[in-house]
């Protein structure tokens, strides 16, 4: 098992890795809509923080040798349920034709009262 932390994203205060890589699999912790930049949550538009999680999770892919083409699964939790369509629009504009299985999942609340939290199952790229 090899745990991946990518050196443009702060390690997580939390006990966990950003992602892990197991037989070839690749599990990338939920992902909350966070410029690892300047450690600044983004509380704006549902579309904005759908962007930058996804973007987060995209990061976390590339370090550990992955690509959306490769996602298998993806779950997005969103504390609202009417932001669905929003969410699913620019998912679709980020990944392209590619279509994974997916649950989106509502809930109370986030961390940092965020819309939105983003994991991913996928495979590694084989060369």
């Amino acid at each position: 098992m090899k745990k991946i932390q990518p050196t443009n994203i702060p390690e997580p205060k939390g006990h966990y890795s950003p992602a892990v890589v197991h037989n070839g699999l690749i599990f990338v912790s939920g992902q909350l809509p966070m410029n690892h930049a300047t450690g600044e949550v983004e509380t704006g538009s549902i579309e904005k923080q759908t962007e930058l999680a996804l973007r987060n999770v995209e990061a976390i892919l590339t370090a550990a040798g992955s690509d959306w083409n490769h996602v298998l699964q993806m779950t997005i939790y969103v504390s609202e349920m009417d932001d669905w369509d929003k969410v699913n629009e620019v998912y679709k504009r980020i990944l392209g034709e590619h279509r994974p299985a997916r649950a989106i999942v509502p809930v109370k609340t986030l961390h940092f009262g965020t819309q939105i939290e983003i994991q991913a199952i996928a495979v590694v790229k084989e060369d």
